[in-house]
C-alpha cells in the first residue's frame, strides 16, 4: 500500500506543501492487523500513533466486575492511539483491537516528537488532531450524563452509522452505556419511525 491515504488525510486536515508532506510520510511505516489483533493492550505504554487507512478498531476496558466496556470506535481514516498513555508515557488502562482486518501507518513516540519539533506544520496538524479527539471524548462524556439512551443511539446512528456494520451489538450497547436488551428495544422503536 502506498502512503496516499495518509498524505491525503494530513492534507485534508491541514494543507501542507507536497515536499513537507512527503518528508512527514517517510517517517510512517505500513502496518497490517488481522481481525482480533491488538494494537494496544492494557498495562502497556502506548508507543505508536496509527493512521487507520482500512478497517475498523475498537477500544475497550473492564469495569470493576471484569465486564468489557467499549470506550471508543475507530473507523478508517482516523488516528488511533491512547492519547494520555502516549503523551504522558503512562500505562494504558485500555485495549485497542482490530474488529476487522486493518491496514494503516504507524509512527513511534520518538519519531513523532522529532517531527513535531522539526516541522511546525506537522506540530499544528498534531495539535488539531488532539483538539478533535479531546472534543469527541468530551462530547461523549457529557452525552452519558445529559442525554437519554435513545438520544445517544440516535446520535450514533446519524454521526457514525458505519459502526453498526462492523461492531457487535453488545459492544455498541456498552459504548452507549446501556444493556443489550435496552439497545434491542431502542433499535426496534427506531425502526418503526
Amino acid at each position: 500500500m502506498h502512503k496516499e491515504p495518509l498524505t491525503k488525510f494530513i492534507q485534508n486536515n491541514l494543507p501542507i506543501e507536497n515536499k513537507t508532506l512527503n518528508e512527514i510520510a517517510e517517517h510512517f511505516e505500513e502496518k497490517v492487523f488481522l481481525k482480533n489483533d491488538f494494537f494496544l493492550r492494557e498495562g502497556q505504554i502506548s508507543n505508536e500513533y496509527l493512521f487507520l487507512a482500512e478497517g475498523f478498531m475498537r477500544a475497550f476496558t473492564f469495569d470493576t466486575d471484569r465486564n468489557e466496556v467499549t470506550t471508543y470506535f475507530y473507523p478508517k481514516n482516523r488516528v488511533v492511539f491512547d492519547a494520555s498513555s502516549f503523551f504522558m508515557r503512562t500505562i494504558s488502562a485500555e485495549n485497542i483491537q482490530a474488529v476487522t482486518d486493518c491496514k494503516g501507518f504507524t509512527i513511534t513516540f520518538e519519531k513523532l516528537n522529532t517531527l513535531f519539533h522539526s516541522i511546525p506544520e506537522f506540530r499544528e496538524f498534531g495539535r488539531a488532531m488532539l483538539v478533535k479527539e479531546f472534543s469527541a471524548y468530551k462530547q461523549r462524556t457529557l452525552a452519558m450524563i445529559n442525554k437519554s439512551a435513545e438520544e445517544r443511539y440516535t446520535n450514533l446512528m446519524t454521526t457514525n452509522k458505519e459502526i453498526f456494520q462492523y461492531a457487535q451489538l453488545k459492544h455498541i450497547a456498552s459504548f452507549l452505556g446501556m444493556t443489550d436488551t435496552s439497545l434491542s428495544r431502542i433499535r426496534k422503536e427506531f425502526a418503526k419511525k
